[in-house]
């Protein structure tokens, strides 16, 4: 059965299940930018004590909150998007035209690393095990890689790296990776997969929403015309997102999903860097967190 869950809205029928850590997992969407919301509710869910689950899958900028949720770094992913991800350093539509990345990650991650790096001991000794979504360049079929110690920046990066706006896969071990959301952008069938049978989605997006084909996908295939089958999942992305809101709305008799998102469309888009909007959405995300606590039925 499928519970939706919105700051306005909780699930009764979740909420009498049992919390257990056995068989729980959190999914997290990506959305760049967008994931401010998923930051507010990531932080609520740590000053709540709140972590029932045995597994977190999150794709892209999901990937990167849940590396520091369960590193318990809370502040460190709000701090991230205010003060490093809202600087042109990193988002620069200019740098792109001059031929480099309109977002650069390789920026952000010697910055972050210098300032404020994850704590890896903390995140290896974490209970849940942490799942990152990719695509590769050669198949296009989607890449689920288990980071550790000596690839973790590396694999956050490959899960990030938006077509387009980033310009080239990023190399793992020895395979090209880019953007998770491509193939797998709301990694709950993933989840499903592993035996998770309660399971949180955080989105960036309304819980009504669904990608359709858009020219800019198909300019984007264009441009990776050089691999086809990587290509060819570019044209057919929102189908790959199509199938996992399905998911959540109808999942499998045997698997309870609690769907956190916002109620409507966020302030910040996907390349904002106005504080005062990443604020407002942080601020909706930690109330958000606290409803779905409360819908899981496990209030401290």
């Amino acid at each position: 059965m499928s519970q939706l869950f919105s700051p306005t809205l909780a699930s009764a029928a979740v909420a009498r299940a049992s919390a257990t850590r056995s068989g729980a997992a959190l999914v997290v969407e990506g959305g760049a930018m967008r994931g401010i919301f998923a930051c507010g509710v990531l932080d609520s869910f740590h000053e709540h004590g709140f972590q029932p689950f045995s597994l977190a899958i999150g794709c892209s900028v999901g990937a990167c909150l849940l590396a520091s949720h369960l590193a318990e770094q809370r502040g460190r992913n709000r701090l991230v998007f205010t003060k490093y991800m809202t600087r042109k350093e990193f988002i620069d539509p200019r740098r792109f035209l001059r031929g480099g990345h309109w977002l650069d990650f390789d920026w952000l991650w010697q910055a972050t690393e210098r300032d404020v790096p994850i704590d890896r001991a903390k995140l290896a000794a974490s209970a849940v095990k942490l799942v990152l979504s990719a695509t590769s360049y050669a198949t296009g079929q989607p890449v689920y890689l288990e980071p550790t110690d000596s690839d973790l920046m590396l694999s956050l990066k490959s899960s990030c790296a938006l077509p387009i706006l980033c310009r080239d896969p990023v190399h793992v071990a020895d395979q090209r990776l880019m953007d998770g959301g491509i193939a797998a952008p709301i990694p709950v069938q993933e989840a499903y997969r592993r035996g998770a049978r309660r399971i949180v989605v955080i989105r960036s997006r309304p819980p009504e929403f669904v990608k359709r084909a858009s020219a800019f996908a198909g300019l984007s295939a264009l441009a990776f015309r050089t691999s086809p089958s990587f290509a060819r999942a570019l044209r057919r992305a929102h189908d790959a997102y199509a199938e996992a809101v399905a998911f959540i709305r109808s999942p499998p008799a045997d698997c309870e999903i609690l769907h956190v998102a916002p109620t409507a469309v966020l302030a910040t888009g996907r390349t904002t860097q106005d504080v005062r909007a990443l604020d407002r959405d942080y601020a909706l995300g930690r109330d958000a967190g606290t409803r779905a606590i409360a819908a899981w039925g496990c209030c401290p």
